[in-house]
């Protein structure tokens, strides 16, 4: 069945359903494009920022500027721009930093969210009216008679709104599922990184005193 025919048979639930899976789409595609760039370069950002944090911590400042563009490296770098802090702000300088970054990444949820809800729903309603407009076209009387032939037709033809609209949100909830995995191992990674920042920051702050 090509695109025109799913269109002239699916019934006006079909428009809606179309633009909420363009809608996916595009947040997929971006959605793949930006865990793409975090994921490829994330272990050599954090090793380098934490190993410069060891070894020298004005150095691990410098390279966490130039990671800014990184989520993680923009994470780190807000403490470490902080002017000799007291290890209470360090602390929340990194709380508030991972809070902002993590939003960040969560960022087409709920799009996804909204086309997992409504793309079922309007599958169902367009099923419905084509159910209404193929029962509401014959009588009791032409039951068993040749008049109701394509009542059989019709309904299958309704079906069609219902399936498009299951596929849909089947695939926006494979991708949903897949974003938020990447975002919860991104919690695990941000509560880790900023765990040993903060204790190389303590232990460099008691060495001061």
């Amino acid at each position: 069945m090509t695109l025109a025919e799913l269109i002239e048979k699916g019934g006006f639930s079909i428009w809606p359903l179309l633009f909420l899976s363009i809608l996916a789409l595009g947040t997929i595609i971006e959605r793949i494009w930006f865990w793409s760039k975090v994921l490829v370069k994330e272990e050599q950002i954090l090793n380098t920022i934490m190993d410069a944090a060891t070894t020298n911590w004005g150095k691990a400042g410098e390279i966490a500027s130039r990671y800014r563009h990184h989520p993680l490296g923009k994470y780190l770098n807000t403490p470490l721009q902080l002017d000799n802090p007291d290890p209470e702000v360090f602390h929340l300088a990194l709380e508030t930093g991972a809070e902002d970054e993590l939003s960040q990444m969560r960022k087409g949820d709920k799009i996804l969210e909204g086309v997992i809800a409504l793309s079922p729903l309007l599958g169902l309603l367009g099923t419905v009216l084509g159910l209404i407009r193929s029962l509401g076209s014959i009588s009791l009387s032409d039951l068993g008679t040749a008049s109701t032939s394509g009542v059989t037709l019709g309904i299958g033809e309704s079906l069609i709104s219902t399936a498009v609209g299951l596929v849909v949100a089947i695939i926006a909830v494979v991708f949903y599922r897949l974003f938020q995995a990447f975002w919860a191992n991104q919690v695990r990674i941000f509560r880790k990184a900023g765990s040993d920042l903060e204790l190389i920051y303590r232990q460099k702050w008691n060495l001061e005193d």
